[in-house]
């Protein structure tokens, strides 16, 4: 009986929504409006999210680097003012080298010897925007990268100084394209190397191509790249995450000790997790969740306001029919139900458009930034929360107003 009586105010919720199109369109649009600026926002935000994880968090959350700064400002005197630390150094990063001897500790030095470089092979060659970078043999496993093709560095590479090289993916779409890259020699600043591994594809992080670069021994990058100050980074996997902090901390120690620094100095160089660098940028796109929920409340309260007022006028111009069912025999109860039930089709209808076209210009707009798309079920059960809160807000109001409706006063209504 419940069943039966369900599906006839659904059909008459259907029947009323007809009957008033127009006015329907319009509230469903504008619940549509603001359900879209909340899930289009939000689908961003998790595909940001799950950009910056998937990008930073192969780094490994027990890996940490030594640089020259923390990239952070610290108060002096109540003003901020920048800090100038010297360069890393390559004596001072082998000294670090040498001396660190944490237990299940790998610890690697690199350097980006040119951001700006032209490589060749056979009769064709790149644009001049190829990164070299000099390497060790712990580079590739401390930087969570990967190989799909031959080899990384060893030792003997890297003792012997071998004119070796590991190239990014994007040589087998263009330079490297159609053949086997792995022995083939690449001439970078008339120097030949012979490939050795094409490593994993990393795609863009906010614009910059992780996989237009070239891997060379450090020594050989040195030779070859002899600009002065050369800045170099210190890497360190920690193989247990649980000694990660104690770790840091005999780094900090050591690295101090490389720049003999008196107790009372505070540290020239920075010191960086992977862990934080993602929760920092993860931060940050809180603020962005904050405004896509500021944006559809208010947009969300006009809709809820335009919803009260269409059922509010439907009540009056179905004062009649509304005294005719009491005279027939209807209950409070049932009319009101009958009122809620076309306000939830009203607001859940806005819900489901806003929900299809917020995903689509999310999609949109992921897909322009090269941002990597995943769906967003958080929003879109936030969203269907949200038009249901709205509908029920919205038509508690007008359902009771109509059940209360006096029937021999309804009848007389013209």
């Amino acid at each position: 009986m419940m069943l039966k009586l369900f599906k006839e105010n659904i059909r008459i919720a259907f029947g009323s929504i007809k009957t008033q199109i127009l006015r329907t369109i319009l509230t469903v649009l504008i619940i549509a409006i603001g359900i879209t600026a909340l899930v289009g926002i939000l689908t961003v935000v998790t595909a940001l999210e799950h950009t910056v994880s998937t990008n930073f968090a192969s780094m490994g959350a027990n890996t940490f680097n030594i640089n020259q700064y923390e990239n952070n400002l610290k108060n002096r005197g109540g003003k901020e003012r920048e800090i100038i630390n010297p360069i890393i150094s390559y004596p001072e990063a082998v000294a670090f080298k040498n001396k660190y001897k944490y237990p299940f500790t790998e610890t690697s030095l690199s350097f980006t010897a040119t951001s700006k470089a032209e490589v060749k092979f056979l009769g064709e060659k790149t644009d001049p925007e190829i990164k070299i970078l000099g390497v060790d043999e712990h580079f590739i496993s401390n930087s969570g990268l990967e190989t799909t093709l031959g080899r990384s560095f060893n030792q003997f590479d890297i003792d012997n100084n071998t004119y070796s090289c590991i190239v990014g993916s994007d040589f087998e779409k263009g330079l490297l394209k159609d053949v086997n890259p792995i022995d083939k020699i690449i001439s970078i600043r008339g120097a030949r190397f012979k490939v050795i591994g094409v490593l994993k594809e990393k795609g863009s992080t906010f614009g910059n191509s992780q996989d237009l670069r070239v891997l060379i021994p450090i020594q050989v990058a040195r030779s070859l790249f002899t600009a002065p100050n050369i800045n170099y980074t210190i890497s360190v996997m920690v193989s247990k995450k649980e000694l990660l902090d104690p770790a840091i901390d005999n780094a900090t120690s050591v690295m101090r000790r490389v720049r003999k620094l008196n107790p009372v100095r505070d540290n020239n160089f920075g010191m960086g997790r992977s862990d934080d660098l993602i929760n920092r940028i993860l931060g940050i796109t809180q603020y962005l969740g904050w405004a896509s929920w500021i944006i559809s409340i208010i947009t969300i309260l006009g809709s809820s306001i335009a919803l009260m007022n269409i059922m509010i006028v439907s009540v009056t111009e179905r004062t009649r029919e509304i005294g005719v069912r009491k005279a027939l025999g209807a209950t409070k109860t049932t009319i009101s139900t009958q009122f809620f039930i076309e306000t939830l089709l009203i607001g859940q209808i806005g819900g489901l458009v806003g929900i299809i076209i917020g995903i689509l210009l999310g999609f949109a707009i992921a897909t322009a930034m090269n941002f990597a798309f995943v769906i967003p079920w958080g929003a879109i059960f936030a969203a269907f929360a949200t038009s249901f809160t709205v509908a029920i807000v919205s038509g508690l109001y007008p359902a009771i107003k109509a059940s209360k409706l006096d029937p021999i006063e309804a009848l007389r209504y013209e």
